[in-house]
C-alpha cells in the first residue's frame, strides 16, 4: 500500500486514521476538506478543486482523506487501496455531535482559518449541519461504497472495509505495511 484513499461518513475517523497511517508509512497526508473549504467556508470551484487534487495525488505515495465525488476518480485512478471506515450510524453520529460541540465551545480553527458554525448544533437541514448530514447520509455512503467494490472500473483497487474501532486498531497495527 503506497497510495491510499480513506473514505467514510463524517465521524468515522478518517482524519485521525489517515494521519496515523500516513505517518507510519512515511507518506504525505492529503485532507480534501483543507483543499475544498476556503476562508469563510467558501467552496473551491470544481475545476480548481480537481486541479489541486490532481496535483496532490500525482506523487508516488500518499494517504488522501475524503469523500468528494467531484474528485474521487482522480484519487481512485492513482490509488492502490481504498480503506472504507464503515462504522455504525449511531457511533458516527455520537462522534460528530461530540466533535461539533468541542469545536464550537473551543472555537477551534479548522481549514483556512474557518471555525465550526454554532448552527451545526441546531439546524436540521443536512446541507447546513454536519450532524444532520451524518445521520441522513449514512445509508447513502454504504450504498455508494458497496457498489464501488463491485464496480469493474475499480477492480485494480484493494478495498479494505473496517466496521468497528477494533478492526481499525488492528488494521493500523498490522495491515498497513
Amino acid at each position: 500500500m503506497r497510495r491510499i484513499s480513506l473514505v467514510g461518513v463524517p465521524g468515522s475517523g478518517k482524519t485521525s486514521v489517515g494521519r496515523r497511517l500516513a505517518a507510519s508509512l512515511d507518506v504525505p497526508f492529503i485532507e480534501l476538506d483543507s483543499i475544498f473549504h476556503q476562508p469563510e467556508w467558501a467552496e473551491l470551484p470544481r475545476p480548481e478543486f480537481r486541479q489541486r487534487v490532481a496535483e496532490a495525488v500525482a506523487g508516488d505515495a500518499w494517504v488522501v482523506d475524503g469523500n468528494y465525488s467531484a474528485v474521487q476518480d482522480l484519487a481512485w485512478q492513482r490509488a492502490d487501496t481504498v480503506v472504507w471506515l464503515d462504522l455504525p450510524r449511531r457511533t458516527v453520529t455520537q462522534r460528530v455531535i461530540r466533535r461539533t460541540v468541542r469545536r464550537v465551545v473551543t472555537r477551534e480553527r479548522l481549514w483556512n482559518n474557518n471555525r465550526e458554525p454554532i448552527s451545526n448544533l441546531y439546524r436540521l437541514d443536512p446541507e447546513k449541519s454536519i450532524i444532520a448530514w451524518t445521520w441522513v447520509k449514512h445509508p447513502e455512503y454504504i450504498q455508494r461504497y458497496a457498489a464501488a467494490i463491485q464496480d469493474p472500473e475499480w477492480q485494480h483497487l484493494r478495498f479494505v472495509r473496517l466496521r468497528s474501532a477494533r478492526e481499525i486498531a488492528g488494521f493500523l497495527t498490522r495491515d498497513q505495511r
